[in-house]
């Protein structure tokens, strides 16, 4: 049944794997069954219909999981997809802690998986906040007034990575340290880079 070739990128992912080896076979040969695209982006196993993102194999300390890209749009009728921050808008896990887990809830996780590939397949999209309804700090509209090299290159990055910044830099109670990730970040901000990126 399967005609989804393996890509010999996750082939050397899972090889790698210090961690969750067993669940990540076990994930992979279930997405595998419903005939997506392997491929590997954002140093993970990502599958696609169509080159639109599906579904990511990834792993975390205490769990592995299963992302939806439009997650939010699954209807979710068993409660089990995980909204990892509040922040995250699109996205949901199913998330596993054994090959047991991975194993038992398999049908399940089929479904999930169809359940996702109509929702692309009918084009939906997950209704996301605009960028611009996110409250700029004050900190840092002083700095863009100061400097005005770095509202130019703030407003070049990527809606997501202006959005990192603004929730990380609002998050601080007092000004003083509003101010101090505001100066601790601009070079960053200057050569293009979002908060996490090295």
């Amino acid at each position: 049944m399967t005609n989804t070739k393996e890509n010999p990128k996750v082939d050397v992912f899972i090889s790698k794997a210090k961690q969750w080896k067993d669940e990540f076979i076990n994930l992979r040969d279930i997405i595998l069954d419903c005939e997506l695209t392997e491929d590997f982006k954002w140093k993970h196993p990502c599958y696609t219909l169509e080159g639109k993102n599906i579904v990511l194999i990834h792993g975390f300390k205490d769990y592995c999981a299963l992302l939806f890209h439009k997650g939010a749009l699954l209807k979710d009728a068993q409660g089990i997809l995980i909204q990892q921050t509040e922040n995250v808008q699109a996205a949901r896990q199913l998330r596993f802690k054994s090959v047991k887990e991975i194993t038992e809830m398999k049908t399940t996780i089929k479904a999930y998986i169809q359940e996702a590939i109509e929702i692309e397949k009918a084009g939906l999209k997950v209704d996301l906040k605009e960028h611009t309804e996110y409250i700029i700090p004050e900190e840092l509209h002083k700095k863009f007034e100061e400097v005005p090299a770095l509202k130019t290159a703030f407003e070049a990055l990527t809606p997501g990575r202006q959005r990192a910044y603004i929730f990380y830099f609002s998050q601080a109670k007092q000004s003083k340290t509003r101010e101090a990730r505001v100066e601790k970040y601009m070079q960053q901000i200057l050569d293009g880079k979002g908060l996490n990126d090295k």
